[in-house]
């Protein structure tokens, strides 16, 4: 079969008793991490002026746990951007974007909608998840290369995926629903460290549950859109050369089990996590001041060099991608965290100064098991007088799907998100939600009382 229906057949016919209960934690955890950075998202001003201007009337949805009412698509378009606006999501598929900033706000909409369980929602989520990674996985190259943000191109077809299985739509009506999502497919990396950035991830939630509702209404797409010669993937191919006809191991080697999820320790692009951990990790045995310093040298990927385009920021939404601001803000502060990604840290005259001090030791050694990284990224301090620091050399960031989060820091990253976005719900009731039998309903989860 080919694979726009044969992704459609697997994501209807996948059923709570199909799925592994490793795969239901991953799903759960991506629920419990993108809620925290929806709510810690909600007042950036990306995300109100995206619902200034899509002014949503009252519905069934409701934005980012605050109690208030909106229509479905454009409360997942909205919490899809709020979730991505501090930069502060899980990671997915090695740098292939992030999946729960997309699904999570797309199925918490529909779900609310069509009054689905939240056991339903996590099945939706596998489906998204899995869809995502058949695609990626038939292309080796980097789609930033081609100036792609993978989260908005990919995204858009696993939100309609999770959409369609929530709506319980056949193998065909299904397979439409990808189809149609695929010519919504969008987001460049030109924008990264704009507003426009986490735009890409509401818009491909939005772009799913459209696309979903448009197949169960009867519209029609190419039922070979993905491996058409025309198609999605040779669209979005880096050097042309997808895997079109192969066949797939859907439903027998799980992604989501092989690949999990990143958990962001810090409120930046991913691509610096791991030499983040080595300045940390390097200030906290040798507490030296920014004054006694003459050089940071940070040696890291050249791929991922491009992705950090920023070098003297004077934002907090393009220090997200410097490895100069972050390697200062450890610098100064010994932390990168979301009292740092702010616009009068990033100004302040001695964290300007700090950044003039990082030089950049780039590599085109790639990391096979995480392709765009380097084998490993590792951070070099010469001081004033002559003496010189060097970090370990970090192959897996904190928070890596292989180097987890114990469940304690997960909650106090739940936590912070929370307190940070005003939460009108405390924490511990929101998490104990999350972490509740999958028979609670979308409203129950999104209640404020």
């Amino acid at each position: 079969m080919a694979l726009t229906c044969s992704l459609g057949r697997f994501v209807a016919d996948l059923s709570p008793n199909r799925v592994p209960d490793e795969a239901v934690r991953v799903a759960r955890t991506g629920f419990i991490d993108c809620i925290g950075t929806m709510i810690a998202g909600r007042s950036q001003p990306g995300t109100q002026i995206l619902k200034d201007v899509l002014a949503p009337e009252k519905g069934p949805a409701t934005l980012y746990f605050s109690g208030e009412e909106s229509p479905g698509p454009e409360a997942g378009w909205i919490n899809g951007t709020a979730a991505h606006a501090l930069d502060y999501d899980d990671v997915t598929l090695p740098l292939r974007g992030h999946a729960s900033t997309v699904l999570v706000p797309a199925i918490l909409a529909e779900a609310e909608v069509i009054g689905a369980s939240y056991g339903d929602m996590l099945v939706a989520y596998i489906a998204g998840y899995e869809t995502w990674a058949e695609l990626v996985r038939r292309d080796v190259p980097m789609y930033h290369q081609k100036g792609f943000h993978p989260t908005g191109v990919f995204g858009a077809l696993a939100a309609a995926a999770a959409c369609a299985k929530l709506r319980r739509l056949d193998g065909d009506r299904t397979a439409i629903a990808i189809a149609i999502s695929a010519s919504q497919a969008s987001g460049i990396m030109s924008n990264f460290g704009t507003m426009t950035k986490p735009f890409h991830a509401g818009k491909a939630a939005h772009s799913g549950i459209i696309s979903a509702r448009l197949a169960e209404a009867g519209m029609t797409a190419s039922r070979d859109a993905l491996e058409h010669p025309q198609g999605f993937l040779s669209a979005v191919s880096p050097e042309n050369n997808p895997d079109r006809a192969g066949d797939g191991n859907l439903g027998e080697d799980w992604a989501i089990i092989r690949h999990g999820l990143s958990i962001k320790k810090y409120p930046a692009c991913y691509a610096a996590h791991r030499a983040i951990d080595a300045m940390l990790d390097l200030v906290e045995t040798h507490p030296v001041k920014p004054e006694d310093v003459r050089k940071v040298s940070v040696h890291f990927s050249s791929f991922t060099s491009d992705v950090l385009c920023t070098r003297q920021p004077d934002t907090s939404l393009a220090a997200k991608f410097s490895m100069e601001f972050v390697m200062a803000s450890a610098l100064v502060a010994h932390r990168v965290s979301l009292a740092e990604l702010s616009d009068p840290f990033v100004q302040r005259k001695d964290v300007q100064d700090a950044m003039r001090l990082v030089e950049r030791d780039l590599t085109d050694d790639n990391d096979e098991e995480n392709p765009g990284l380097a084998p490993w990224d590792q951070v070099k301090i010469e001081l004033v007088s002559g003496q010189v620091l060097e970090s370990e050399r970090v192959t897996r960031a904190r928070g890596h799907a292989e180097r987890p989060l114990t469940d304690s820091q997960l909650h106090e990253k739940f936590e912070d998100c929370l307190t940070s976005g005003g939460s009108e719900i405390p924490a511990d009731v929101l998490f104990e939600r999350l972490q509740s039998m999958p028979s609670i309903s979308a409203r129950e989860l999104t209640a404020v009382h």
